[in-house]
């Protein structure tokens, strides 16, 4: 003896596997979404240890230079640390509209996209 299943069986057994596979799209989604905004941060990571790398060269070579200029070579490095101090505090006291703003505006893109 065969007994078929009802119309509302049916139903209730299709709205289960679209909520199971509507879950696994959503979850798949989400590991896209992090995965996209990891390797964003790795690649400026990799390029900022690159800049920086650049910066600190020029720096060396800046701060040797200006001190041969000014007769000491530690002068020229007292200069260039004091042009720093600058700049980190400038960037500390604009910190939230400079780089705050940046990064949240970047994730929230990424996620909306």
């Amino acid at each position: 003896m065969t007994t078929e299943a009802t119309p509302v069986e049916k139903l209730i057994e299709k709205m289960a596997t679209y909520g199971k596979t509507s879950a696994e799209v959503y979850s798949l989604h989400a590991v896209y979404k992090t995965a996209t905004i990891y390797s964003s941060l790795v690649v400026k990571l990799v390029l900022s240890t690159v800049v920086a790398l650049f910066f600190l060269f020029l720096s060396i070579g800046l701060s040797l230079w200006i001190g041969s200029w000014l007769g000491k070579g530690y002068y020229g490095f007292f200069v260039v640390a004091s042009a720093y101090l600058l700049v980190f505090a400038l960037l500390y006291i604009f910190r939230n509209s400079w780089i705050k703003r940046a990064a949240s505006n970047f994730i929230i893109s990424t996620l909306l996209k």
